[in-house]
């Protein structure tokens, strides 16, 4: 079955950029009609879509994240990468990668979850 895992540093010091790697095994990044997100958890808030993209590369961005958020993907390798730039202690959350069956923008329409990866901006 299709399985995400989520790789990167645990800690990012204010204005840095963040960088996320999710690897998919048992399915392909280009398999027609999936959609591949990066969704995450502030501590005490809400599930909140940052951006995604889609099986044919196509990309997404939340508006209010959007002037600091760049999703790419490396097909080869079967990995898709989340950049945050100019981080601030208001990014620190449980990152995940997602996969749905076309573009989502709620968390809950997605079906297959990585398990998440802390990260903290902290100086």
């Amino acid at each position: 079955q299709v399985q995400l895992v989520e790789s990167g540093p645990g800690l990012v010091k204010p204005s840095q950029t963040l960088s996320l790697t999710c690897t998919v095994s048992g399915g392909s990044l280009t398999a027609y009609s999936y959609y591949w997100a990066w969704i995450r958890q502030p501590p005490g808030k809400d599930l909140e879509w940052m951006g995604g993209i889609s099986y044919d590369g196509d990309t997404d961005y939340s508006p209010p994240l959007k002037s600091r958020t760049s999703i790419s993907r490396d097909t080869s390798k079967n990995q898709f990468t989340l950049h945050l730039s100019s981080v601030t202690p208001e990014d620190t959350a449980v990152y995940y990668c997602a996969r749905a069956e076309g573009l989502r923008t709620v968390a809950d329409d997605y079906d297959i979850w990585g398990q998440g990866t802390q990260v903290t901006v902290s100086s």
